[in-house]
């Protein structure tokens, strides 16, 4: 049994990887082809009157450790110059603003026409409103630079706010206004303690000798960002500062660092962390997107009752886009417009939704249609947007 379970893990991690490579061509992400095989591998597994354990409550830590590494990846590959100070604007600006402009227009509706109450209301639209940094980034590699760039900022940053939105509604606060002050302390404190703690690691990547050590610096990123979570503080913006110091350590050349770190070696060691956190990313991914199909029921993803829900859902989400493409940004709308899917944070903070908050039509398979709806929206642009370039590229 063992050998066969190790086969079997063995094979998911190959399909992983042909998914990875073909999605280059395909324009298909990746994502939906590994939930659709767990969906497969959950029949196949009935089919042949297999037992499987349930392993459903590992799909939220796999999740977290997921998050972490494709936003530590994301961020490891960022670079601030005074040239980028747009793009970081345009794309840090549409990140907050139509996650709270989803959130408003849909918490409105829920409260003036359903009658929920506007925290219940929020918190439950909260995770429909976040672009999953899961998806966008690795469906972005194909895209020019500047563009991949966008993703990464616009993906990372809607994480990071609906994470802290989210928990600042659901920790309950005495007053609207003391949890104001506190979220901005929060905030404040943990950009300062990120800045510093990064630094620290920085230093202890570049003067560690033993030959374990990329390992032991991720541990420590996971250890902060659990202990920062268990304090209600805006973890996740722990890790993006990381990858922001750690890939742009030019700012923080002097003379007083060049004492203690040798740039060029420690530039050499970061990409070496850099390919191991790919590798951890890719591993982790793959399982838990596959762990999410295996335990995604066909009748949840065909569930009429719902289909129409998650249709005027995704609708909603695209047609704000576009609007706030044309009008605010004035940018073009290929191919970024369908570059906001919904994916591992929409599940995980779903998850994590007490019971007795949940809304009646706030079920798993609304939030899988949703997702796949995104992601097939997602596909159809790549597709689309691959087949321009190649006219502009044969007419020229």
């Amino acid at each position: 049994m063992t050998y066969y379970l190790l086969i079997a893990l063995c094979v998911i991690v190959i399909i992983s990887y042909i998914f990875d490579i073909t999605s280059k061509y395909t324009r298909i992400p990746g994502v939906i082809l590994l939930i659709i095989t767990g969906m497969i591998i959950n029949y196949g597994l009935a089919y042949l009157n297999i037992n499987f354990p349930d392993l459903s409550g590992l799909l939220p830590i796999m999740g977290t450790i997921g998050l972490i590494l494709i936003v530590l990846e994301g961020s490891l590959d960022l670079t601030i110059s005074s040239e980028k100070k747009k793009l970081i604007f345009i794309s840090i600006s549409s990140a907050a603003l139509l996650f709270l402009l989803f959130v408003a227009i849909f918490t409105y509706i829920l409260v003036n026409f359903y009658d929920f109450s506007v925290r219940l209301s929020i918190i439950n639209s909260i995770p429909l409103g976040i672009i999953s940094s899961a998806v966008a980034i690795p469906s972005a590699t194909s895209l020019r630079k500047s563009d991949k760039e966008f993703v990464i900022y616009e993906s990372s940053v809607s994480d990071i706010i609906g994470i802290l939105t989210f928990d600042f509604i659901l920790f309950k606060y005495t007053t609207f206004g003391k949890g104001l002050l506190g979220f901005s302390t929060d905030l404040l404190l943990t950009l300062v303690m990120s800045i510093i703690f990064s630094a620290g690691l920085a230093l202890l990547l570049h003067k560690i000798s033993h030959h374990v050590k990329y390992v032991i610096i991720t541990s420590v990123i996971m250890l902060v960002y659990a202990l920062a979570k268990l304090e209600h503080m805006p973890s996740l913006l722990v890790v993006l500062i990381f990858g922001l110091v750690m890939n742009n350590n030019h700012l923080f050349r002097n003379k007083y660092t060049i004492k203690f770190i040798d740039i060029d070696s420690f530039n050499a060691e970061l990409n070496s962390f850099k390919h191991i956190t790919g590798e951890l990313t890719f591993i982790v991914r793959s399982f838990f997107f596959i762990m999410f199909g295996f335990y995604t029921s066909m009748s949840d993803l065909l569930d009429l009752n719902n289909l129409l829900i998650s249709i005027v859902i995704s609708s909603s989400v695209f047609i704000l886009r576009a609007l706030f493409f044309k009008i605010v940004l004035k940018k073009p709308l290929n191919p970024l417009l369908f570059f906001a899917p919904r994916g591992l944070i929409t599940i995980l903070l779903f998850l994590s939704i007490p019971g007795d908050q949940l809304l009646p039509f706030m079920n798993k398979g609304l939030i899988t249609q949703v997702i796949f709806i995104s992601i097939l929206l997602l596909s159809f642009g790549n597709i689309i947007f691959a087949n321009k370039k190649e006219e502009v590229h044969v007419s020229a």
